[in-house]
């Protein structure tokens, strides 16, 4: 159709030579003390248990400065929320100070939600950062070359000191960092080969007195996480239950923890505060969060159903006690009493007085039993017991108990 056009081969020349003046990079000119760029090694560490022989693979965290390529390494027992933050407060504790922008990777524990215009950040994560006057820029997804500095950090990392420890085998993790703190003192102080000095002299000479102070204390260890409270106006966390104000079941709730304490939030307002529990399947619960008529259900006890029984009178006291002897567990009687409470009240505490004791020499110690008496007026009737039945007559057929000895 186009006999003067392009033949496939030359069009693929030339469309290839287009390609190649596209990809283009920006050069970043890194201002001293501006950014700490942040990530996880690829490769691991094997740290062995002495008593059971299991290996665990301890990860590496890794920060770089912008502008002297200063680094940092840790081992870590894992990728958790924790060892993210203490390796944070490590790295800033190894270099005196803090840059002003922190641009790590998009992992789980430092951001919420990856978006490549608005991230969201974890919650304890931007705590952190306010405690550190620091601000945090995740890298775009999938685009490495944001965090430039650090992906060459962790190759040199891995050159340099997860390679260098490939034929040692450690049994403690703060034995491995030990390790790694000698070999990373050895990498700072390596000569550039395309510049002059190293990151440890660059570093001394250009940033160190750029980075911002360390706050007067550490980062005070918090979690957040979210939990919907369940039908009984608890919270689930850690393995454990926590309550809040019976008003807000099935609502969503902020959970911030400590090592100590468990703190709850809705809608950026505290509504709960408890200790925090060790191990798993602990109650923490405070008597005001339950309805009122959960605190009256645990304030029935037989000692307090006794209480109640003697105000109205002792012959009710007697019945009372008589009802929760006589169940195989007292808090089967509870309902039971209850009831005949709210008869006294109906009828008066002469009249349940007198229906008590009637249900005593009868026998009749029941709720209905005792309604029947009062609604039937019994109560207020003498009491005769029933005649006694005359003895059988003799006859030759009728044998007395003589026969059985």
């Amino acid at each position: 159709m186009h006999p003067e056009g392009y033949g496939y081969s030359r069009f693929c020349e030339l469309y290839g030579r287009w390609r190649k003046k596209q990809d283009v990079v920006l050069r970043q000119e890194h201002q001293p003390g501006e950014k700490g760029f942040v990530d996880w090694a690829g490769a691991t560490i094997p740290v062995h248990d002495p008593v059971s022989g299991e290996i665990r693979q301890a990860p590496l965290f890794v920060m770089v400065l912008g502008a002297s390529s200063y680094t940092y390494a840790e081992a870590t027992r894992d990728q958790q929320l924790t060892a993210w933050l203490s390796a944070h407060m490590h790295s800033f504790e190894y270099f005196g100070g803090v840059p002003r922008l922190l641009v790590p990777d998009n992992p789980r524990t430092g951001v919420s939600r990856a978006c490549r215009y608005d991230p969201d950040l974890n919650p304890t994560y931007q705590e952190f950062a306010m405690h550190y006057g620091v601000g945090v820029v995740p890298a775009r997804p999938y685009r490495p070359r944001d965090k430039a500095k650090v992906e060459v950090g962790v190759q040199i990392v891995e050159r340099w000191i997860i390679a260098a420890l490939r034929h040692h085998k450690f049994f403690r993790l703060e034995e491995l960092n030990r390790a790694i703190r000698e070999l990373l003192e050895r990498l700072n102080q390596r000569p550039f080969r395309k510049r002059e000095g190293s990151r440890a002299s660059v570093f001394a000479s250009l940033e160190r007195s750029a980075l911002r102070s360390l706050p007067a204390e550490r980062f005070d260890m918090s979690q957040w996480s979210r939990a919907r409270v369940n039908i009984d106006y608890h919270i689930t966390f850690d393995g454990n239950f926590y309550s809040v104000p019976y008003t807000l079941v099935q609502e969503l709730m902020e959970v911030r923890a400590t090592p100590t304490t468990v703190e709850i939030f809705h809608k950026g307002q505290r509504v709960a505060s408890h200790l925090r529990g060790r191990g798993r399947g602990q109650v923490r619960t405070e008597k005001e969060h339950r309805p009122k008529s959960h605190q009256a259900h645990l304030e029935w006890t037989p000692s307090r159903m006794a209480h109640w029984a003697e105000q109205i009178g002792p012959n009710t006291a007697q019945l009372f006690a008589r009802i929760l002897a006589e169940k195989p567990h007292p808090e089967m009687g509870y309902r039971s009493c209850l009831g005949i409470i709210r008869l006294a009240e109906q009828y008066s505490a002469a009249r349940m007085e007198a229906a008590a004791d009637r249900a005593l020499l009868t026998g009749a110690c029941r709720y209905q039993s005792v309604k029947s008496i009062l609604k039937n007026s019994l109560d207020q009737q003498p009491f005769s017991a029933s005649p006694s039945l005359p003895p059988p007559p003799a006859h030759d057929n009728i044998r007395g108990a003589e026969y059985f000895e």
